[in-house]
């Protein structure tokens, strides 16, 4: 417990500094607050008033602090524009939140099948669990050469490049897909098929990482004495796989997985750009082009938080799977 708490001070340390460090970097990009609220025809003393008006004239720790002590209480300030934050991230972060939660989705399922067959396969955990007394115990064969390269693959191409590509393929080259987002009233995609291209763009660089995760993490635990002692008492390869692999690889996966949620969040905010998606990726380009501190670093702390919150499941499901083999 204590070992747990420490490590959640720890993290809250790093996304404060991450936090800092935001509020540094937006300060020191080029450009002026006031003048991309006001336009180019405005003043210089209109812009110093402005900047006047929304506090850009204090030092920097002073608005980091004034904007976290805020942050503390529930309130992330106001926009430069004049808009609730908190109600800005109410009417976006839903959609972004269902875009990467199908991602997410996906992914967890593709990789789990992925990583099991092919670790299922003749160099995977077939290739671990012989038991010499009965000549030869396969777990499962398959034609899984081919997922090396392909996982590899998918896991070297960026979100943005590949979601340039679907949309070549799919939506300008065959047109079964939408290449754009168009948002009714409720502020989601009007249709479901203007979330498939977004979805693959962020899920299948995460299936690519994650099944050789699922993968790698199985046939470690296949070398435990009691798999073989499971394939020698004639128990089928997926009860194997399920009562007595799987236990033993959960913490690994689960731990991945807790990272990609961060992978997906990130990669979202470009891929949402790419597709005209209603989502946080709009505001955070917006914001950056207002070098509006307080929305980009209400972005990353949401996001940070949802991370944090995932990476914390991870940590309870390993410490209760060490605590069980203990």
């Amino acid at each position: 417990m204590i070992s747990f708490a420490r490590l959640l001070l720890r993290r809250i340390t790093l996304l404060i500094a991450l936090l800092a460090t935001v509020f540094v970097a937006v300060d020191l990009l080029p450009g002026s607050t006031g003048r991309a609220v006001l336009g180019r025809e405005a003043t210089e003393q209109q812009v110093a008033a402005k900047e006047h008006e929304l506090g850009l004239d204090r030092p920097l720790p002073v608005r980091f602090l004034d904007w976290a002590s805020g942050v503390l209480t529930g309130d992330f300030g106001q926009t430069a524009r004049g808009r609730s934050i908190n109600d800005l991230l109410a009417d976006k972060f839903p959609p972004t939140l269902l875009l990467g939660g199908l991602a997410l989705l996906l992914t967890v399922v593709l990789s789990l099948l992925l990583g099991a067959w092919w670790a299922a396969g003749r160099d995977g955990i077939a290739g671990r669990a012989r038991v010499e007394a009965t000549g030869r115990a396969r777990l499962g064969r398959g034609l899984t050469s081919g997922l090396e390269p392909a996982t590899t693959m998918a896991a070297a191409v960026p979100e943005f490049v590949l979601a340039t590509l679907l949309i070549s393929v799919f939506a300008l080259a065959t047109g079964w897909l939408p290449a754009v987002t168009i948002t009714g009233r409720s502020g989601f995609p009007v249709s479901a098929d203007m979330l498939v291209l977004p979805v693959l763009a962020l899920a299948i660089p995460q299936i690519g990482w994650n099944a050789r995760v699922v993968r790698a993490a199985l046939t470690g635990a296949a070398t435990a004495p009691h798999v073989e002692n499971a394939v020698l008492e004639g128990l089928s390869r997926p009860a194997v796989l399920v009562r007595h692999v799987l236990p033993f690889a959960a913490p690994t996966i689960v731990a991945s997985f807790a990272t990609t949620v961060g992978m997906v969040l990130g990669g979202s905010l470009v891929v949402e750009t790419i597709f005209n998606y209603p989502g946080l990726g709009a505001v955070l380009a917006g914001s950056v082009a207002d070098r509006d501190t307080s929305v980009v670093a209400a972005v990353v702390a949401l996001s940070g938080v949802v991370v944090m919150l995932m990476l914390a499941v991870a940590d309870g499901i390993r410490a209760r799977s060490l605590r069980g083999r203990g």
